[in-house]
């Protein structure tokens, strides 16, 4: 399948870097990925619009139930010109290090190429900003939901339970040990696609944020369209509830597919 960008950009290729000499991630990128403050700010700014040309905060690698590879997700993030994103596959943080090793050999590739070139690109591809992310399945008044979890420390003890790769069971699987976990670990915890699940949106926002969760995944496609779009009368419904409990409000694509532009 091909893939289209709606943006004129200048494009890399997967092959275009060697991927299989994977190093740690440099100190610099770790920082950038759990810097809490400057996620907040952008989860304030986000409208309808947001997604998924500009921000992506809900996406899956191979390494959990998605069809892209960790390199796949971030060379198509680059083409499309995103500013930030997060892969938050279920229950595991390996998307988001190879994704981040990547990152980092990309940008140091780009500032030697361009100490060594002579003419100046027009367009050169900006670096989006990669945060942390996951997702994680719990209990919330008797419902099954997803909590996504932002900018947190991977290595911090609170998160072990959660990036096992399986749903946590016995008290780790309430949201609110989830949501407590997540902040712990210094990162921001947000009520996935709320109108998705069997309990009204209504109670379960109320629910979250009575237990102190950060945000709601407010622009959000329900009818997997093409385009892609956030679905008008749920966002509108999440809007007025997340305003109402003082949420930060978020939007993602939820990719499973290989088109970071869409749902499947």
């Amino acid at each position: 399948m091909q893939i289209r960008y709606p943006r004129k950009r200048s494009t890399i290729r997967n092959g275009s870097m060697n991927l299989n000499l994977l190093a740690e991630p440099s100190t610099l990128t770790r920082s950038a990925a759990q810097n809490k403050s400057a996620l907040k700010k952008v989860f304030q700014t986000i409208h309808g619009n947001s997604c998924p040309l500009t921000y992506n905060f809900h996406l899956h690698s191979t390494f959990s139930d998605g069809q892209l590879k960790p390199e796949e997700i971030m060379t198509q993030a680059v083409n499309i010109g995103l500013q930030g994103l997060a892969i938050t596959d279920h229950h595991s943080i390996g998307g988001y290090q190879v994704a981040q090793q990547w990152l980092d050999r990309w940008q140091s590739q780009n500032q030697s190429q361009n100490h060594l070139s002579d003419r100046d690109e027009a367009n050169p591809a900006p670096q989006p900003h990669l945060w942390t992310g996951v997702e994680i399945t719990s209990n919330l008044m008797g419902t099954e939901v997803h909590i996504l979890g932002y900018a947190f420390d991977p290595g911090h003890p609170s998160m072990s339970p959660y990036l096992q790769r399986q749903a946590p069971k016995g008290l780790d699987y309430q949201a609110s040990q989830v949501i407590a976990a997540i902040q712990a670990a210094g990162g921001l915890a947000v009520l996935a696609h709320p109108v998705r699940y069997r309990r009204s949106p209504v109670d379960l926002i109320r629910a979250g944020a009575n237990l102190g969760i950060d945000g709601v995944e407010t622009y959000y496609a329900y009818g997997n369209p093409d385009p892609w779009q956030p679905s008008p009368a749920q966002t509108q419904q999440v809007k007025e509830l997340a305003a109402e409990y003082h949420l930060l409000t978020t939007c993602g694509t939820d990719t499973h597919g290989n088109n970071l532009l869409l749902r499947l």
